[in-house]
């Protein structure tokens, strides 16, 4: 049997198709940091069980989602991913086999209505599907991952994920992420310059789009790499603030 693990925030224009994917789960656990407009009340259509609380960071919250699943088996989503048929089918055949742990699934992204071949996105396996008993989740603020005790397989249909819907959403989601990546590096002791940054940016444009070829991916492509490459420089942009911060005090 399984429980579907999900953690939202102000993801009104995501969750319902989400949601909506996984409604032959046996339970669906929602956990919410706090949104703002009609997140919760839109999960209260598809699941009694969702939960209202603080916001710790990734890796914690979405422990603690884990930690409400009451089934075998536990297969984690972001609000804005969904499951097709065909990964239905193949994930309710993958919870017979008692050799293994967890698997791995590959996600097909979307970036401003466009599914992305490249860039590094294409094959992106993540390890969403796992026993119960078998998993947890590290504490990281942002980039967390799930560790599973060995025995991994990998799935074949892919997570279709909506990573960003408009340049509204780009913009909103480099300004959350650089500024938890900014202090996840301070709590390792990390600095920066405004060289550093700029250089960093630099290099994560020419990785992206020369290296790992999203030239390949046409004009999203393009803006893909432009924002990924936005990231990475206020990222450091904000350490470097940070840091300074930190040092008056």
């Amino acid at each position: 049997m399984l429980s579907v693990s999900i953690i939202t925030k102000n993801e009104s224009q995501h969750i319902a198709r989400c949601l909506a994917s996984v409604a032959w789960a046996n339970e669906i656990i929602v956990l919410d940091s706090g949104s703002t407009e009609d997140t919760v009340e839109i999960c209260k259509q598809f699941t009694q069980c969702v939960f209202v609380t603080d916001w710790p960071g990734f890796g914690p919250q979405k422990q603690r989602a884990l930690d409400k699943a009451r089934y075998d088996w536990v297969l984690s989503l972001d609000a804005d991913e969904e499951v097709s048929d065909a990964l239905k089918q193949e994930i309710q055949k993958a919870m017979l086999q008692s050799d293994t742990n967890g698997f791995q699934i590959p996600r097909l992204s979307s970036y401003c209505g466009k599914q992305i071949q490249h860039a590094g996105w294409r094959p992106d396996y993540v390890l969403r599907l796992f026993r119960r008993d078998k998993g947890h989740f590290t504490d990281d603020v942002v980039h967390e991952r799930v560790l599973v005790e060995d025995k991994i397989h990998r799935l074949k249909s892919p997570i279709l994920h909506e990573a960003f819907v408009d340049p509204e959403e780009v913009l909103h989601k480099i300004n959350s992420y650089s500024s938890l990546g900014a202090q996840k590096l301070l709590s390792q002791g990390k600095n920066a310059s405004v060289g550093l940054a700029i250089g960093k940016g630099l290099w994560t444009f020419i990785r992206t789009y020369f290296l790992k070829a999203a030239i390949l991916d046409g004009a999203e492509g393009l803006m893909l790499a432009i924002s990924n490459a936005e990231g990475s420089y206020y990222k450091y942009l904000k350490l470097r603030h940070l840091f300074k911060q930190t040092s008056q005090k």
